[in-house]
């Protein structure tokens, strides 16, 4: 600490409310400094964002976690990714595997435990394994008066998006990873879960199937849809056969086009009129032709392109 500082952090500071108390930038980190201490004794589990990932000079990878602007070290064999290592992996795929889940992760809030201090230069070294095994144990093990956890199925809780892919939202809920594929995450065509879901958020999830037993094996199966509701049936009402629609496509596959008509009605066609390549993510004009009742879903035609995403 410079001399400026110290002389800031202790000199007596005249303000214009005579009740209040101003902070410096050196008290708030000293008061944080206190506070990860305790954490340490304590053992209490704290929660920062994941902000970088560095790669040591014997080649080993670190995560970087920023506890209110605290540096935090976590070695990537503390931070549970879970992947395969056998004959057919060797240390060279692993690494790159690795670094690539890191970097997916990148921005999300994850848990940990300090498992070391250096009071000099302030510098703090942990495990969100540690601390994953902990809050497994907390709400998946562990029984109340009634004789539950915490977490069993049917129960509506609150995750942490760690990842995002095309097709797919990665997990943590309460220490446990699960990955929930697009067609559990809503009711409507969801074409690209990035344009709706961002690492770092926090969302609602149903709990479908806990199997835990013990805290190195437990498995968790969740859905997002069930909490959001199914606006689609009510909507369905909306929508006449033979009647024309605006909508907008959400995917292809196998020649089927997804659209998502703008009644708020999922919607399938086989065939499109317009002399141009349909692509995702084009407005069109659709045409019911009759609905599936059971998958509810219209099904027709589209007969124009109105605007191509090029």
């Amino acid at each position: 600490m410079s001399t400026e500082q110290t002389l800031l952090s202790n000199a007596n500071i005249l303000t214009l409310d005579s009740d209040s108390v101003i902070e410096t930038q050196q008290s708030k980190a000293d008061f944080v400094w206190h506070e990860i201490q305790n954490a340490y004794r304590t053992k209490k589990i704290l929660t920062g964002m994941l902000g970088g990932i560095e790669k040591m000079e014997n080649g080993s990878l670190i995560a970087v976690v920023y506890y209110k602007d605290f540096r935090t070290v976590i070695p990537v064999s503390e931070m549970m990714l879970n992947l395969v290592q056998d004959d057919t992996h060797n240390y060279g795929e692993i690494a790159l595997r690795q670094n690539k889940v890191l970097n997916n992760m990148l921005g999300c809030q994850i848990d940990f435990l300090v498992k070391g201090l250096d009071a000099s230069t302030r510098s703090i070294v942990a495990s969100r394994k540690d601390a994953m095994l902990k809050k497994r144990q907390i709400f998946y093990l562990d029984k109340d008066s009634s004789g539950l956890p915490k977490i069993y199925p049917d129960r509506i809780v609150q995750a942490r998006i760690i990842a995002v892919a095309e097709k797919v939202v990665r997990t943590e809920i309460f220490g446990v990873e699960t990955s929930i594929p697009a067609r559990d995450l809503s009711f409507d065509w969801l074409g690209d879960a990035r344009e709706q879901f961002r690492v770092g958020k926090q969302i609602l999830v149903r709990i479908l199937d806990v199997q835990a037993e013990d805290p190195e094996h437990i498995n968790v199966r969740a859905d997002v849809k069930s909490v959001e509701g199914n606006t689609s049936m009510e909507n369905m009402k909306k929508c006449k056969v033979q009647g024309k629609y605006a909508g907008t496509v959400e995917d292809i596959h196998k020649g089927t086009v997804f659209v998502r008509l703008s009644i708020g009605v999922n919607a399938i066609a086989h065939s499109c009129y317009d002399n141009r390549t349909v692509g995702k993510k084009d407005d069109v004009s659709f045409v019911v032709t009759h609905i599936d009742q059971e998958r509810n879903v219209a099904v027709g035609i589209i007969t124009r392109i109105i605007r191509q995403n090029l």
